[in-house]
């Protein structure tokens, strides 16, 4: 291994990819500097950001592994085996994730998650986390970035860099001021949906008042409410809903239309939330957005990982599998070529741009599944027809789910292979009801016409 204890590099954002890039630096010998603008939230009182609580699957535990934390993450993880929808009638219908109990995805709260990788990351000597550090730019001519401290009121400090990174999310400071660059391409684009947090506590022993092992969705066709478990019992829940319209936010604007509506859409959920009306007036209502940019790095002097280059929507539970994801393979990038930034930052680039665009159109498919289809019976029986076709042809017909989720493919594969699929089982299900009745010889001829063995 090369020797990088002379090279400090510079990471802006301390929440779970900053500190996971971090440690992954760290074990290369490089010394690490983390500029997060917010307090320590292990010493004060704070709100993680978005709090949606995060759904870690193969991608992220892979990366977490590679570099020895997993064991602890585990520790705040409650393992989820697959949806439980909850009609308005009250019926409840279980769609497992995988193909057994090997194949589930762990919830964990991400203000848990980035407190237990920043005391990984301080384990190191040689990684250093600065709070309550505003990154209000950077000079790519200079390598110097521009810092406030938001406890103090004064002039911003420069600070000189030989590389800066930022895992700054989705506001990046850093993409800001590439913007002014010259020829750098950006977009954002926001759903007419937003989400509002609201919470299922635990039953008075600690108990779980509703499945576990689940997550839970109450899918309603333009709108749907989704709750993740917690560590303590209780449930992490997401109402999705349009901004305008009736219905929509912009409608609920009483406790009487808030607390109507509940009882009507989603009735068995009314008494878990005894707190429903309060929470749901003074928690904020956020947006979603999908942000894609290029290039992602400038002059060998600067990067952007994470939501800072990608942002995507939360409904295929990638956001921070895909950022860890990038840790790895932005690690492997430096084992190849050292500590030249501009064939480092131009090979990550390569290797993930395509695969961050397809992520980002799957998070979008999902989230049209998820709050329209889980409950419709066609919908259903192709996932039973799926399941069949992966049990009969393991090596080559893998479900665009489990190949996002549970194998560390391509995503841009997934994306592709996915839509393949898509058109077989809709044709084999297009004039049948019952499995039985499925044509195995038209299956089996349109799988090996269309798909490569795995």
């Amino acid at each position: 291994m090369r020797n990088n204890s002379s090279i400090r590099v510079t990471l802006i954002g301390a929440g779970p990819a900053g500190s996971l890039l971090a440690i992954y630096l760290a074990k290369r010998g490089f010394h690490v500097d983390i500029y997060e603008r917010r307090p320590d939230m292990r010493k004060n009182q704070i709100s993680a950001g978005r709090s949606i609580n995060l759904a870690i699957s193969t991608r992220g535990i892979h990366a977490m592994r590679e570099v020895g934390v997993l064991d602890s993450i585990m520790k705040i993880a409650v393992p989820m085996k697959g949806r439980m929808m909850h009609a308005v009638t009250g019926e409840l219908t279980f769609q497992r994730y995988g193909k057994d109990d090997t194949e589930v995805i762990y919830a964990v709260l991400r203000s848990e998650l980035s407190m237990a990788l920043m005391n990984e990351a301080e384990k190191h000597p040689n990684v250093k986390i600065h709070f309550n550090e505003r990154c209000k730019g950077m000079d790519f001519k200079t390598g110097a970035i521009e810092l406030q401290d938001d406890d103090i009121i004064g002039q911003a400090r420069k600070v000189q860099t030989e590389v800066v990174i930022g895992t700054d999310g989705s506001a990046s400071a850093i993409r800001m001021d590439m913007l002014k660059f010259g020829r750098f391409n950006f977009s954002q684009q926001y759903l007419e949906h937003g989400y509002k947090e609201l919470t299922i506590s635990s039953g008075p022993n600690g108990e779980y008042l509703i499945e576990k092992n689940a997550l839970h969705i109450w899918p309603r066709k333009t709108y749907m409410l989704i709750a993740l478990p917690n560590i303590d019992g209780g449930f992490a829940c997401i109402f999705f809903f349009p901004f305008e319209g009736d219905p929509g936010f912009a409608s609920l604007d009483s406790e009487e239309k808030v607390l109507n509506f509940f009882k009507t859409q989603f009735p068995d959920v009314v008494p878990l939330m005894p707190n429903l009306v309060e929470n749901y007036f003074s928690n904020p209502t956020s947006a979603m957005v999908t942000i894609k940019c290029q290039p992602w790095h400038i002059a060998g002097k600067a990067l952007l990982l994470g939501d800072a280059a990608h942002a995507i929507v939360p409904f295929f539970g990638q956001g921070v599998n895909c950022a860890f994801e990038s840790c790895a393979y932005l690690a492997e990038c430096i084992d190849q070529h050292g500590n030249d930034w501009q064939k480092v930052f131009a090979e990550f680039e390569k290797l993930r741009k395509t695969n961050t665009d397809a992520i980002a159109e799957l998070a979008l498919e999902n989230f049209i599944e998820m709050r329209d289809h889980v409950a419709d019976s066609k919908f259903l029986f192709k996932k039973k027809v799926e399941q069949a076709l992966q049990q009969k042809y393991p090596a080559i017909f893998l479900p665009k789910y489990s190949m996002v989720t549970f194998h560390r493919l391509p995503y841009s594969v997934a994306l592709s292979r996915g839509k393949i699929q898509d058109r077989i089982l809709a044709e084999l299900c297009d004039a049948i009801e019952r499995l039985e009745d499925l044509n195995w010889e038209k299956a089996e001829a349109m799988i090996k016409r269309s798909l490569n063995v795995l």
